[in-house]
This record gives structure tokens, C-alpha cells and sequence, in this order.
């Protein structure tokens, strides 16, 4: 006979806390500080912005997915293990992207004559941001010695080749030799730039293929243009994708190339968090301690603070360049490696179960059904989209922002460790407090707190002016997901709630981010990074006006207690029961009285005739 498993509860505990705390370490090294080096490598606002939302939109399709695939294979410590080393390589790959700008990098400092030197906007802003993104941060202004010292130069090159073109006309010299293709200048193209010992266009990088395509078809060609096509055309058409980046300009060719490494990257980390955590859940489940399952929650919110704090103090201690001559920047990639794979070891002993009647998939559809069906469900769920709009615009740009008022990444750091402390202190809190305002109104105070803190950001002044800010993320990110939590509990049946509670962080973290991504980048380049922050904070602060009306309006529907029904029922029923037993004890001593009450009376009568 087979023995079973003894499970460890505490022991389970203690891996899950574990690995949820280096698993958020390794995120926490890199993530806030990834649009940084995405500013490093000179990608404007815009830019920046739908990487980013490309990777919340990547992770909103892929994790549920990966999750379904992983447990109908019964692959689930393979699919963590394979996150973990494939979204480290992944990141690692995204250091080999050069910069647009052509100087050596040096961090954050900016390679001059004079040697390097601290750049004043901070510590990842090196001399590679391009002028499109120094236009809307508030930046010094480029100087025009070297503009002015190349227009001269392109006047100069310019009379000399009217001074030869009028000279060959009007002298019988012998032909020159002909320039290089790259020398043939389009008169519609603009100046040429004089480079080396030939002239070349600097933005057109496609103009001389199609001027040498143009070229052959019109010298001595009787057929029309489009009706001839080469065997080198068509197998130029195959490789559309590639000759198209090739014909790019620096700028746009490095922003494609990171999205396209982003979303890989994105595509190996999404199904981490969802499959260790239904492996957990389930695990605890079988062994009827699910109740114990949200401890293991607070231990990812200190791994952030750990590694976002540690981090920026790391970094921040650093030279310019490292061993090897490698940016001080590139330090967060490799923190993020090596967290990923200390995570390693604790993964291989990391307790999962597998529990094939529960089925994920309906349960999402059943619980968005739950979520769409409850008025107030329905309003919870439209401020955590509305907080993870906002949400975006801080993970963004806020170090943005504090960059261009002489923050470096301690200071960084620091604040945003400040922020997930104060996150993870209203759960704990919370649960020591008998007494607690209702979910839709601490929903307001969320969402109100969060409005607030936007608008501090677009005023900052100094380096640790965004600090105390951080201590409303109490209110705005620990406050919020107690009230969704209480919110899943009114509209999900028993087993039901992280179902709903899981449609309520799509909605959040992944659809929200994703889209306030999108357009937070070009408002922060349309209008620049203060007014992104402000206007956020007027949206969120006029929808803070109207839930509380909204709320009142809607009716309150609460799940049906069946446990509590069941007892009132037998509760019912044992008295009624006791009500027929007391009804007929009361008979049967009514009837016992008047027996003995005849008895007595003829007794009586009898001693009387006597």
C-alpha cells in the first residue's frame, strides 16, 4: 500500500514567501528603472510609452495562456524554471542594443575634452539622448557651434561644386572621374554632408537603391517601368521586414529592435507569477489550509522595496564605467539576472499541486460574469482600470521627472522603497482593526490619494522632493487592493474569489497599464511630463466626484451566505421541533391532571357513602 505525502504547512509557507521575495527583488532591480535606460538609448516619450504598453498587452494575452497550457501538460515546474532563465537571457540581450547616438557611453557621464563629468540630470541620462527627447524633459539647450560650423561647411562644398560645374561647361577639361552612388544627391533630398573623401545624404539612407533601380530602368529601356520585375526584386520583396529596418533611420531602427526584444522578454516572464501561484493555492487547498494563503502576499511587496532600494544604492555607489569598461547602468540588468537565479533553488522545492477538476478557464469567465453583473462590482472595476491608467503615468515618468531635478538613483531608490512599504503597511494594519469604513468609500480615499500624488509630481523641485509622497501610496496602493479584495468577497461565491480578484489586476496592472502607457507617452511629448502628471490628476480627481453618487445609486447586491442559511434553517427546525415537544409534554400533563384530578373526586365520594 501506497503511503502518503506528508504535506508541511509551514514549511510550504516558507518557500512560497521565499520565492514570491526574490522573484519581486529581481523584478523590482530593473523594472523602475527600465524607461530610464529606455531614455539612455534615446527614445523619446512616445516611444517609450508603447514599449511599454506593448509589454503590459503581451503579458495581459500570454499569461492566462501559458497558465492553461502549463497545467494541461503538467508542466508547471518546468514553465517556472524556463521563466526564470529565459526572461534573465532575454533581459541581457537587451544590453547589446547600441545607442542612436554614435559618441562612446559612459553611463552617466558625458565624454567631453575635458574628461568625464556627472551629467546633471541624473544618473542613467548620458550624452546618447537624442534632441527629440531633450526637447520635452526640460533639458539644457544643445549648443549651436557645431550646427553653425556644418552649415558653413555644406555652403562652402556648395560653391566649389557650382564653381567646377560653370568652369567644366565653359573649358574643354578632360572628364573627371565619376563619385560614388552614395554621391548622386536628389535635387528634392536637401544639402549634401560632406563625409570623408565623398559626399552622402544624412537622413535618406533608401535614396541611393532607388535612385541606382530608377537609374537601370530608364537607360535604354523601351518597356514601362512597373512592368519589369528582376529576380533580385523579388527576393528583395522576401526580405521586406529586414531591408526596411536597414532603411531606417537610427532612431526608429533601435526603437523597433527593443520592442521586439521587450515583448520576447515579456512573452518568458508572464507565465511566472500565475502558474507558481495557482500551483501554491492549490497545493494548500488539498491540504485544507487555504485560509493561509494571502500571508504569503506581504512578502512580495518587501522583495520589492529590497531590490528597488538596493539597487538604487548600489548603483548609485558606482564609477561611471564598472570593471571592463561597462556602464554603471547596465548594473540593474545583471541584478536582475543574478536575483533570477538565486530564485533558482528555492523553485526546485517550491511546493505545487495539480488539481485537474478545477477548471481556470471558466472560472475567469464566470468571475468577469460576477464582476459585470454587481453595480458596485462594476464600479471597482472601472476605478482600478482608471488607477492603473494613472498608475502607468508614475511608473513611467516619474524618475523622468525626478531625473530632470538632480535625482540620482539613490534618491530614486529610496522613494520608491518608501512607497512599497507604506503599500504592504495597510493590509497588516487593516487586520488588527475591528473597525473599517466601507469598500466604495475607502475606494474613494484610493483613488483621491492617488489624483493627490500626481499632482505633487508635476511639481517637484529638488532631489528628494518626490519622498514624501511616497507615504500616500499607503492610501493609493495598499488601501486600493484592500478594497478589491473586500469586493471580491461580497460578489463571489465560496472558492470564487481570486478568480474575481484576478479579473480586477488584469483590469489594473495589465489593461490599464497597457493603455495609459500608450497615451502617456505622447501626451508626455506633446505637452511634456508636468502636464501629463496634472492632467491625471484632474481625471482621477473628477472621477472621484462622481463614484460616491454612482455608488449611492446603485443598488447593493450581497452574495448569499449559504453556510448561514443552512444554520438558520436548523435553527428553525429545532424550533419548531421544540415547540411540538413543549405542545405535547403540556398535553400529556393536562391530561395526567384531569385523571388525577377524577380519581381523587371519586375517591372522595366513595369515602363519603361509606
Amino acid at each position: 500500500m501506497k503511503r502518503t505525502k506528508q504535506i508541511d504547512i509551514r514549511r510550504a509557507l516558507a518557500l512560497t514567501g521565499a520565492f514570491n521575495f526574490l522573484c519581486s527583488c529581481a523584478r523590482a532591480c530593473l523594472l523602475p528603472f527600465l524607461t530610464l535606460y529606455f531614455r539612455q538609448l534615446g527614445l523619446t516619450p512616445a516611444m517609450t510609452g508603447l514599449v511599454m504598453g506593448t509589454k503590459h498587452l503581451v503579458s495581459l494575452v500570454w499569461s492566462p495562456v501559458a497558465n492553461l497550457l502549463s497545467k494541461h501538460y503538467d508542466k508547471r515546474r518546468v514553465v517556472i524554471n524556463g521563466s526564470l532563465v529565459c526572461s534573465a537571457a532575454a533581459a541581457l540581450v537587451l544590453l547589446l542594443v547600441l545607442p542612436t547616438d554614435v559618441r562612446p557611453q559612459a553611463g552617466s557621464c558625458n565624454v567631453s575634452d575635458g574628461g568625464p563629468t556627472q551629467s546633471p540630470g541624473g544618473d542613467l541620462l548620458g550624452s546618447s539622448v537624442a534632441p527629440s527627447a531633450r526637447t520635452h524633459t526640460n533639458a539644457a539647450p544643445v549648443s549651436q557651434s557645431g550646427v553653425t560650423s556644418t552649415a558653413k561647411a555644406l555652403s562652402e562644398t556648395k560653391t566649389a561644386l557650382n564653381h567646377h560645374n560653370h568652369s567644366h561647361h565653359n573649358h574643354s577639361h578632360p572628364q573627371l572621374p565619376l563619385l560614388n552612388a552614395s554621391a548622386v544627391v536628389n535635387d528634392s533630398a536637401g544639402e549634401p554632408e560632406v563625409g570623408g573623401s565623398f559626399m552622402h545624404h544624412p537622413t535618406n539612407s533608401s535614396a541611393a537603391p532607388v535612385r541606382s533601380k530608377r537609374s537601370k530602368f530608364s537607360s535604354g529601356s523601351e518597356e514601362p517601368l512597373g512592368e519589369r520585375k528582376t529576380e533580385e526584386e523579388e527576393k528583395e520583396s522576401r526580405f521586406d521586414f529586414l531591408g526596411s529596418l536597414k532603411a531606417m533611420d537610427p532612431q526608429h531602427r533601435l526603437f523597433f529592435l527593443t520592442l521586439i526584444i521587450v515583448s520576447v522578454w515579456e512573452c518568458a516572464s508572464a507565465p511566472l507569477e500565475w502558474t507558481a501561484d495557482d500551483g501554491l493555492y492549490e497545493y494548500l487547498d488539498s491540504a485544507d489550509a487555504s485560509d493561509r494563503y494571502s500571508s504569503t502576499g506581504v512578502w512580495g511587496l518587501l522583495g520589492a522595496a529590497c531590490g528597488v532600494g538596493g539597487a538604487g544604492l548600489l548603483v548609485s555607489r558606482l564609477s561611471c564605467l564598472v570593471a571592463g569598461g561597462v556602464s554603471r547602468s547596465a548594473v540593474h540588468f545583471y541584478c536582475y539576472a543574478a536575483m533570477a537565479a538565486a530564485a533558482l533553488p528555492v523553485a526546485a522545492y517550491l511546493p505545487l499541486y495539480l488539481n485537474k477538476k478545477r477548471d481556470r478557464a471558466n472560472g475567469l469567465l464566470k468571475a468577469a460574469r460576477l464582476v459585470r453583473g454587481s453595480p458596485r462590482a462594476l464600479l471597482c472595476a472601472i476605478t482600478a482600470l482608471l488607477a492603473g491608467v494613472a498608475g502607468s503615468a508614475v511608473d513611467n515618468f516619474l524618475l523622468w521627472q525626478m531625473q530632470d531635478h538632480g535625482s540620482n538613483e539613490l534618491h530614486m531608490g529610496m522613494s520608491l522603497a518608501v512607497a512599497q512599504v507604506s503599500q504592504a503597511a495597510f493590509p497588516l494594519l487593516a487586520s488588527r482593526m475591528s473597525k473599517l469604513p466601507s469598500p466604495g468609500r475607502v475606494l474613494v480615499v484610493a483613488a483621491a490619494s492617488l489624483s493627490l500624488q500626481c499632482f505633487y509630481y508635476s511639481f517637484l523641485w529638488g532631489p528628494w522632493a518626490a519622498a514624501p509622497a511616497q507615504v500616500l501610496s499607503y492610501f493609493s496602493g495598499g488601501a486600493l487592493w484592500w478594497a478589491v479584495r473586500r469586493q471580491c468577497e461580497d460578489v463571489a461565491p465560496p472558492g470564487a474569489e481570486r478568480s474575481v480578484r484576478r479579473v480586477y489586476v488584469a483590469l489594473s496592472l495589465q489593461l490599464g497599464n497597457g493603455l495609459g502607457s500608450f497615451a502617456g507617452g505622447f501626451v508626455a511629448q506633446r505637452f511634456g511630463i508636468a502636464w501629463l502628471f496634472r492632467g491625471t490628476a484632474v481625471g482621477l480627481m473628477a472621477w472621484c466626484a462622481c463614484l460616491p453618487l454612482l455608488q449611492w445609486r446603485a443598488p447593493r447586491q450581497r452574495r448569499i451566505n449559504y453556510s448561514r442559511l443552512l444554520a438558520a434553517d436548523a435553527s428553525e427546525a429545532s424550533d419548531s421541533e421544540s415547540d411540538q415537544e413543549r405542545d405535547w409534554l403540556e398535553k400529556a400533563m393536562d391530561d395526567d391532571r384531569s385523571r388525577s384530578s377524577s380519581n381523587n373526586n371519586n375517591n372522595y365520594g366513595r369515602r363519603i357513602n361509606h
